[in-house]
């Protein structure tokens, strides 16, 4: 089941299974007691149109996936197989069934996983020191991933997204198993704040200024993260934030990086702060992490496309004569 198919189930055929049934109902939607908290009053509200819940009493809301992740305290991959492992085929489902082309499309991918293992590659460690993350900082949230493309073997560090797919990143390629965004949520209560990255290797930069700059109280637990893995995902971050009070964008400093921002902000408006300005002059985050300013790459690719285009190579280094 992917992530679009268990947000298309129904909401209310879902509470059905549990054996909970709305209080009242006024056509387009219901309201519930609800089953996050004891509720003496009603209040809990499902919209039936927009296949959305709301928590009066609490101020939270979103899709069927969040809800489950919030009754079960696990991630967006978790609730999709509490829904798996339910009577799904008693479920009926909102809007449109998913085109086949969408499996279609996830089958034929050409990536052929072969093992998924903890982090212990020389070469991909060696890969996130120099991007200035070190490897025990990213062993708690990156794997390494082998794998085949066409019958030929590659390893990659990969990086678990919402649909169980990766994000796969070694110095000579980019890619992925499939598309999706990662929402890492912190234990207990509720966070109020969020921290959007645009890539995985931001985040872990993130966590390494942070430690590096508080060693003793990095405080990475007081607020959850949202990692787009690409800028096509903003809609889904769109939804998964619309809990939290405060989101901090912490995006690329490109066209690409400041849409995504702006279009966060169109939809929470105050909610939403641009923390590009603190490393501005760098591409990215981990740019800046690194101190590769974009003037500096700048001038190296173009020095390298110089090389490529006229055909000029290194120069070789002159040999050591024999010592009299």
């Amino acid at each position: 089941m992917t992530y679009k198919e268990a947000n298309n189930i129904s909401i209310k055929d879902y509470l059905n299974s549990l054996g909970i049934q709305p209080v009242t109902e006024k056509g387009s939607y219901g309201m519930y007691r609800s089953p996050l908290r004891e509720d003496n009053t009603p209040s809990f509200k499902v919209d039936y149109n927009a296949n959305l819940w709301c928590d009066y009493g609490t101020g939270e809301g979103g899709t069927l996936i969040d809800l489950v992740m919030k009754q079960n305290g696990c991630n967006a991959y978790g609730a999709i197989c509490r829904l798996e492992q339910g009577d799904t085929t008693s479920f009926s489902f909102h809007g449109k069934d998913l085109p086949e082309r969408d499996t279609k499309r996830q089958a034929a991918s050409p990536i052929e996983i072969r093992r998924i293992q903890p982090l212990q590659n020389p070469a991909l460690m060696r890969y996130l020191q120099e991007r200035g993350i070190s490897p025990g900082t990213a062993a708690p949230y990156v794997q390494e991933m082998y794998y085949r493309i066409g019958g030929k073997p590659y390893f990659a560090l990969a990086f678990r997204n919402d649909s169980g797919g990766y994000e796969l990143r070694n110095p000579r390629f980019k890619g992925s198993t499939s598309k999706d965004i990662t929402h890492i949520r912190q234990q207990g209560e509720p966070r109020e704040k969020c921290l959007v990255f645009e890539g995985f290797m931001d985040y872990l930069s993130f966590l390494t200024l942070r430690m590096k700059n508080c060693p003793t109280m990095p405080d990475l637990d007081r607020q959850d993260y949202v990692i787009l893995n690409s800028t096509a995902n903003v809609p889904k971050a769109i939804d998964v934030l619309f809990p939290y009070k405060r989101i901090h964008c912490m995006l690329d400093n490109d066209e690409a990086g400041f849409r995504a921002t702006q279009a966060i902000a169109l939809e929470y408006s105050y909610r939403v702060r641009d923390f590009s300005d603190n490393y501005r002059g760098y591409s990215d985050l981990n740019d800046y992490l690194c101190g590769r300013k974009q003037e500096q790459k700048n001038s190296t690719s173009q020095a390298q496309e110089i090389k490529q285009e006229t055909g000029q190579r290194a120069t070789p280094k002159q040999k050591r004569g024999r010592g009299i």
